[in-house]
C-alpha cells in the first residue's frame, strides 16, 4: 500500500511530465508540485519497471498509462540512432528553468476546444492560482478526472477522451518550443538501468517494441563499450573511454538477466557470465568480501571506495550480490553464490543499522535467505507462449524464468534439460527440482512448493 500510494502520488504530481511522459529528477516543494525540471535516465529506468509491476499488482490503469508514456518518451527523446540511451535532459531552455514545460491558462485555452479545456483546466489546476514563479502553471493532477466528469455530467470515458485530445494538442504545441539541452553521453551503468526497465515493462505489458529498444541498447553496449571482456564507462563523440566501474558491471549483469527472462539469447548468457567473472576477478575484495568501486588494475587512488549504501542510483554492491546470486542459482555455479554471501556478511552490520539506506542489499539478503524459484521452459516457440503468458500474468518477483526454444545447443548443464515430445517446465528452488510439468495450468501450484533449506 505504501509503495503503490507513493507511485500514484508521483504519477499525479508535478514531478511527472503530464504532457510528454517521464519523471523529473526531484521535487523542490513538500507537495511534489514543482520539480527540478531535469530528467535523468537513471531515474526513469527503475520507475518504468516499478509502474509496470504496480499495474500488474493492482490493475490500476494509471500505472499502465504512465509506463506507456514513459517508455514512449525514452524511445522518442532518449535513444540514439546507434541504439544507446542518452543521459539527461536539462532543466533549462532559453536560459530559464522549466520554460519548456509551463503554461498560462490563456495559452492552453487558445489551443483547445472549449469542451476539452473544460475538462483539462480543473483536472490539471489551471482554474487555480499560478504555482510557478507567481505567473505560470505547471500541470499536475489537482482534481480526479471522475470528479471533473461528474461535475460536467460526462461519462468517465468521455472525460478521458476530451482530456487525451487536449493533452495531444498541448504536446504538439510544446514540440514547437525551444527544447531543453540534452546530454548525449551514453553511460554504461545508466543504460543498464534503462535496459532493465524497458525489458521488464515490455514483458509485463506485452510491448515488443520496448523490448526491441532494450535489445538495441544492449547490442550497442556490447558492440561499442565491451572489449576483451572489459567494459568502458562512457561513450561520446564516437569514442568509448574510461575503465568500467563496479556499477557498470553490476547494473549490466542485472539488466542482462532481465533480458534473458524476456527473450533468451545464448550470447546474453555468455555476456552475463563474462560480467560475473570480471566482478570476481577484478572487483572483489578477496580478503574481506564485498566489491570495490574500481577494478584491481585501475589507476591507484588515495582512497579506494567500497560502499554498500544506495544513493541516487542503487548500491553497486547490493546489485552485484543480487545479480551474482541469481546467475548462480540459474547456472548452479557456487562461485557466484559464495561471492554474494561474502558481500552480505561484510555489509550485514551496516544493513542492520540503517536498513532504509541499503534496500539493494536487503533485496539480495532476501534471496540469500529464500532462494528464488527457477523455472526452465523448453519446447517449440509457439508452445512456449502459453507457458510464458501463464507465468507472467501474476506478480512473482521471487521467480527467475527462462524460455529455451528447442534446438539450442551448448547450454550449460543446469539449463540443458532433456528433449521431450511436448513443451515442459522444470521448477527448482536451490538444488531441489520438481518433476517436469506438461501443462501451464500446473505452474501456479508448483511455484508454491517449499523453498530449499
Amino acid at each position: 500500500a505504501i509503495a503503490t500510494l507513493t507511485l500514484r502520488r508521483m504519477a499525479e504530481g508535478g514531478i511527472y511530465d503530464q504532457i510528454g511522459g517521464g519523471f523529473c529528477r526531484y521535487s523542490v516543494d513538500r507537495t511534489w508540485t514543482i520539480p527540478h525540471f531535469e530528467k535523468m535516465l537513471y531515474d526513469n529506468g527503475p520507475l518504468l519497471r516499478l509502474h509496470a509491476d504496480a499495474w500488474r499488482l493492482t490493475g490500476d490503469p494509471l500505472f499502465r498509462r504512465v509506463a506507456e508514456e514513459t517508455a514512449q518518451w525514452v524511445m522518442r527523446e532518449m535513444q540514439a540512432p546507434e541504439g544507446g540511451y542518452y543521459s539527461t535532459l536539462d532543466a533549462d531552455s532559453e536560459h530559464e528553468e522549466g520554460k519548456f514545460y509551463v503554461w498560462t491558462p490563456g495559452q492552453v485555452r487558445e489551443l483547445l476546444a472549449p469542451e476539452e479545456y473544460a475538462v483539462l483546466a480543473p483536472h490539471f489546476g489551471l482554474d487555480g492560482p499560478p504555482n510557478f514563479e507567481h505567473q505560470y502553471w505547471h500541470l499536475r493532477v489537482t482534481r480526479p478526472l471522475d470528479s471533473v466528469a461528474a461535475a460536467l455530467s460526462l461519462s468517465p470515458e468521455e472525460a478521458r477522451r476530451r482530456l487525451d485530445a487536449g493533452r495531444g494538442k498541448l504536446f504538439a504545441a510544446r514540440e514547437e518550443r525551444v527544447r531543453p539541452g540534452r546530454d548525449d553521453k551514453v553511460l554504461t551503468g545508466w543504460n543498464a538501468l534503462m535496459i532493465k526497465g524497458m525489458a521488464h515493462a515490455g514483458r509485463v505489458l506485452g510491448q515488443p517494441q520496448w523490448v526491441a529498444s532494450a535489445r538495441r541498447a544492449l547490442d550497442f553496449i556490447r558492440g561499442t563499450l565491451y572489449r576483451d571482456g572489459r567494459l568502458r564507462a562512457v561513450y561520446k563523440n564516437g569514442q568509448a573511454r574510461l575503465n568500467g566501474y563496479l556499477d557498470d558491471y553490476a547494473f549490466l549483469l542485472d539488466a542482462v538477466l532481465e533480458m534473458l527472462e524476456t527473450e533468451f539469447h545464448p550470447g546474453d548468457l555468455d555476456l552475463a557470465r563474462g560480467l560475473a567473472n570480471t566482478l570476481l576477478e577484478q572487483f572483489e575484495d578477496r580478503d574481506e568480501g564485498g566489491f570495490y568501486f574500481t577494478s584491481h588494475d585501475h589507476e591507484s587512488l588515495i582512497h579506494r571506495p567500497k560502499s554498500a549504501a544506495d544513493n541516487a542510483t542503487p548500491s553497486g554492491n547490493g546489485v552485484a550480490a543480487f545479480g551474482l546470486q541469481r546467475l548462480g542459482h540459474l547456472l548452479g555455479e557456487p562461485r557466484y553464490l559464495e561471492a554474494a554471501q561474502r558481500a552480505l556478511e561484510l555489509f550485514g552490520p551496516q544493513l542492520a543499522r540503517q536498513p532504509a539506506g541499503h534496500a539493494s542489499l536487503a533485496a539480495a539478503l532476501e534471496e540469500f535467505m529464500d532462494p528464488p524459484g527457477v523455472v526452465i521452459l523448453r519446447g517449440a516457440p509457439p508452445d512456449l507462449a502459453a507457458w510464458r503468458s501463464r507465468l507472467h500474468a501474476r506478480y512473482r518477483p521471487a521467480v527467475l524464468a527462462v524460455a529455451l526454444p528447442d534446438g539450442l545447443t551448448g547450454l550449460p548443464p543446469a539449463l540443458d534439460k532433456p528433449a521431450r515430445p511436448t513443451s515442459a517446465a522444470w521448477v527448482c528452488r536451490g538444488s531441489t527440482c520438481l518433476p517436469p510439468l506438461e501443462q501451464p495450468e500446473a505452474l501456479d501450484q508448483a511455484l508454491e512448493f517449499p523453498r530449499a533449506a
